[in-house]
């Protein structure tokens, strides 16, 4: 499918399960600047040069915002570098990185180190991109491939190593399934992808995945690859592969993807209804303008998909340069408006409920 005809099918279903204001159009520029919502556009533009790392899943979504955003602000430089959300945020901490895309929250031991470099102030969460997890798989003849959590926990633990398996053909009673042999791939490098995907296996299939979750992957076997885009790359490559990837890696390497078990027995594709269904299901769990996300991996909600991670920015609520500080509060003010989640839903992502862009945009306004 097309990424701009998917984009109008996402946002027209995104609309109805998560209260957005508005939707995207071929032509993200607003009219007579009208704003997506169609308010005034008001961008708070900087100059100077800002510079940010991590999560390669948010790595298209950054693209356009920072492209959007240096279209309106001339005189402004801003690097983002898709390094992994393990190594932004160490470049967070280091402090060069003046803030870090991350799929997951800071660890217990890493928020201290995090608000050191926020003088007077704490290192918070604003979560922008609402990525779902696709499993995605290239095997000859397999065509509606649907795995529940238990099996999906098997083949990348290793148990399950042939796709005619038993195991496989339960789920798939109707399949032709081949003897290949299957090839796992995972992240080589520390992400938030891996941790959200390992943390749903955990949560799902604890008897079968033993494994817990984090950044790094685990699992013996199976071949590392760098980035969500190394991911789809080495499953796009190799007959018999099945890797894990942010929705829109999947889409633009033209994979084929799971149907997933969820909680309500159902095996669910993953669309842009589907994952909403276990997005408005998320509460915020973070203080204040500190906004983490709860996701319910074993949601219950008829006909929800049930892989999907929030996307953060990790960003200091004070201490910030003054002239660092503009630059941040204009670029992430764009990403949170209406206007620049609108934008998203052409590129493979889900744009954030309304209930949690407001507060988002809140919190953008509110550094200081």
């Amino acid at each position: 499918m097309k990424l701009q005809r998917y984009g109008t099918i996402a946002c027209l279903a995104l609309a109805a399960t998560l209260g957005l204001s508005a939707c995207g159009s071929d032509n993200n520029e607003p009219a007579s600047g009208a704003s997506a919502s169609g308010s005034a556009a008001a961008v708070d533009c900087a100059t100077g040069t800002l510079n940010a790392q991590g999560s390669s899943a948010q790595k298209n979504a950054m693209a356009e915002w920072i492209k959007a955003y240096q279209q309106k602000c001339q005189g402004t430089t801003i690097n983002y570098e898709a390094s992994g959300s393990g190594a932004g945020i160490q470049a967070f901490i280091a402090g060069t990185a003046d803030f870090a895309g991350s799929d997951s929250a800071l660890k217990p031991e890493e928020q201290p180190q995090a608000d050191a470099k926020c003088v007077g102030g704490k290192a918070i969460h604003l979560p922008m991109v609402i990525g779902p997890v696709a499993v995605a798989y290239n095997v000859s003849g397999v065509d509606n491939l649907q795995l529940k959590p238990a099996t999906l926990a098997k083949i990348f633990a290793g148990k399950v190593t042939k796709w005619d398996d038993a195991t496989i053909k339960a789920d798939n009673p109707e399949a032709k399934l081949p003897a290949t042999t299957i090839q796992t791939v995972h992240r080589s490098d520390e992400s938030g992808t891996t941790d959200n995907f390992t943390k749903y296996l955990s949560k799902t299939a604890e008897s079968d995945w033993t494994l817990g979750n984090a950044k790094a992957w685990k699992a013996p076997g199976g071949t590392g690859a760098k980035g969500s885009d190394g991911v789809a790359s080495k499953v796009k490559g190799a007959d018999g592969a099945i890797g894990y990837m942010e929705w829109s890696f999947a889409e633009n390497a033209g994979l084929k993807m799971s149907k997933i078990g969820n909680g309500n027995g159902e095996f669910a594709a993953l669309t842009a209804e589907a994952a909403g269904k276990t997005i408005a299901g998320a509460a915020v769990e973070g203080q204040g303008d500190d906004l983490k996300l709860k996701i319910d991996y074993n949601t219950k909600e008829a006909g929800a998909y049930p892989i999907v991670l929030a996307t953060y920015e990790i960003v200091c609520s004070k201490g910030l340069a003054a002239d660092k500080l503009k630059l941040v509060k204009g670029l992430l003010g764009h990403a949170a408006s209406a206007e620049g989640q609108a934008s998203l839903t052409e590129l493979g992502y889900a744009p954030l409920p309304e209930t949690v862009r407001t507060k988002v945009e809140t919190a953008v306004k509110n550094l200081s």
